[in-house]
């Protein structure tokens, strides 16, 4: 034992207190604007269906697709990885974990689609779709095949089409009701917003619904979608998106970009309108910064190129797709859209790529920390997050098993989720 330091101090306890004092409105503020992640599971991806589309089968219905693309334009191991680049260490157990998600879980998000994908029809069209809607969910919830997450897009709140969409709402919503209550993956979008106020309409909305079906108050949240330039810089130039977040008073859950509409918006021509689109890197850099910490999650839009055709074109339609959802990963974007059953192997092979490559760095590094191991990285409180949130993902989408997670990590999944467990003074982690 060396020699005991002799510790001295200048500060009356009371400056201390004064401080505290001087910043409890600061500490409220930050608890409730800044929560941090949910830490609930983030679906790879979400699938917009018509709503004249939209039967019981439409689940399964992609599933097999996609299995048919597959068996048609890639059908071993060998052939995928080569028209995607994979490495000889990840072409069997990519293409083999999704060809079993394919069979097991095909659509991990599902939104029955009545803007844009839908269009304008008449009154009762839309009352019955709407209904059908209701009821289809409602049905797959009860008998086991629904997708994790599903819900509807409704018009926007713009003045041609808000009565419309709030109805379409209404009727969707009261359908569950009537079929035994709101599913626990539901989840709503709201298109087009442009001005805070526009959330700020659709709170009030659902805080009438839950009153006039006795909910628990705040029970429904939805996602904005980010699809005009006044949602990302507003005219008085602050950044509206963080200001829809708010508006939101909670009930946020998403943020999604919308790539086409938001590149019209912008001017950008038909050939260049895409999600690595120089103003589609803004749009979704400043959402993201927006949504960090607040327990938004951010999603990436889609691509328009379809996986059709030739076997050739299918193929640069793979790679396209493929490379799109990489970059996206790498970004922390860690969901997008898909449009057409033929995306699903490439964004299944993207996301267990993604996960597969960097698996057992992540565990060694996690491992080293919670041992207090040496290592050649320094890793801090804020890096052990972000290492058990990406082992998370991994797990939820099904790119990693509990078994190698806690062969590597000796953790278990519990062990990671207290890691990744929102930590004040530590929002810049957040597991986005």
């Amino acid at each position: 034992m060396g020699q005991q330091e002799k510790v001295a101090t200048s500060l009356a306890g009371a400056v201390g207190e004064e401080i505290s004092a001087s910043l409890a409105p600061v500490d409220a503020e930050l608890e409730r604007r800044y929560p941090g992640d949910p830490g609930t599971r983030q679906p790879v991806h979400t699938v917009y269906v018509p709503g004249d589309v939209f039967d019981a089968g439409t689940i399964r219905s992609w599933g097999d697709r996609a299995l048919a693309a597959l068996d048609e334009h890639a059908p071993d191991a060998a052939s995928f990885a080569r028209v995607l680049g994979l490495g000889d260490d990840l072409a069997e157990p990519v293409y083999t974990r999704v060809r079993a998600k394919l069979e097991r879980e095909p659509i991990e998000d599902l939104r029955v689609d009545f803007e844009d994908g839908y269009g304008n029809r008449t009154d009762a069209e839309e009352d019955e779709a709407a209904a059908r809607a209701a009821r289809l969910i409602a049905e797959a919830y009860e008998q086991g095949t629904a997708a994790p997450y599903m819900g509807i897009r409704m018009k926007c709140m713009e003045a041609p089409v808000r009565a419309r969409g709030i109805r379409t709402l209404d009727v969707f919503l009261s359908g569950l009701m009537e079929a035994g209550g709101l599913p626990d993956g539901l989840v709503l979008t709201l298109p087009k917003v442009t001005y805070p106020e526009q959330v700020t309409a659709m709170v009030r909305l659902l805080e009438a619904f839950e009153k006039a079906r006795g909910l628990t108050p705040g029970r429904i949240g939805f996602e904005i979608q980010i699809e005009t330039s006044q949602s990302i810089l507003a005219a008085d130039g602050t950044a509206a998106v963080a200001r829809m977040i708010q508006a939101a008073e909670g009930r946020a859950t998403g943020l999604h970009y919308g790539t086409f509409d938001y590149s019209a918006c912008l001017g950008v021509s038909a050939a260049h309108q895409a999600s690595d689109h120089p103003a589609a890197d803004h749009a979704k850099a400043v959402m993201q910064v927006a949504a960090a910490g607040t327990g938004v999650r951010v999603s990436d839009g889609s691509t328009n190129v379809l996986p059709v055709g030739p076997t050739a074109k299918v193929h640069d339609a793979w790679r396209l797709h493929y490379g799109l959802t990489r970059r996206a990963l790498a970004r922390a974007y860690y969901q997008g859209w898909d449009m057409h059953p033929g995306h699903i192997p490439t964004r299944y092979a993207a996301v267990f790529a993604f996960y597969r490559e960097g698996f057992e760095q992540a565990a060694a590094r996690l491992a080293r920390y919670v041992n207090r191991t040496g290592g050649d990285v320094m890793d801090e409180p804020a890096t052990a997050k972000a290492l058990s949130g990406y082992l998370l993902r991994g797990l939820d989408c099904g790119a990693l098993d509990n078994g190698e997670v806690a062969r590597l990590t000796g953790l278990t999944r519990t062990d990671l989720e207290s890691f990744s467990a929102p930590r004040r003074g530590d929002l810049t982690a957040s597991a986005q």
